[in-house]
C-alpha cells in the first residue's frame, strides 16, 4: 500500500518539472529570435535595399558627402 502512495507523489513531481521544462524553452527561444531579429541586415539603418551602385553614388553626392570630381571620376569608373 505504501508503494502505492511512493509511486503516486513522483508522479505529481514530474508534471512540475514539465512546466519548468516549458518555461526554459520558451525562454531559449525568446532569446534566440531577438539575437537573430537584432543581427538581421535589413534593420539596419544604412542597409541600402535594391539602389543600384549608381543611384548611391548620387545620393552620396546629393548628401554633400562628396564632391563634384570625385563624383565624376567614380561613375566613369562604374560605367
Amino acid at each position: 500500500m505504501e508503494r502505492g502512495i511512493i509511486m503516486h507523489d513522483l508522479n505529481g513531481m514530474g508534471w512540475g518539472m514539465g512546466w519548468w521544462w516549458l518555461i526554459g524553452i520558451i525562454i531559449f527561444s525568446l532569446v534566440t529570435w531577438f539575437i537573430i531579429k537584432s543581427t538581421n541586415i535589413r534593420n539596419r539603418p544604412y542597409y541600402p535595399g535594391n539602389k543600384s551602385a549608381i543611384d548611391l553614388l548620387k545620393d552620396r553626392y546629393a548628401s554633400g558627402e562628396i564632391d563634384k570630381e570625385e563624383f565624376e571620376e567614380r561613375k566613369k569608373d562604374l560605367s
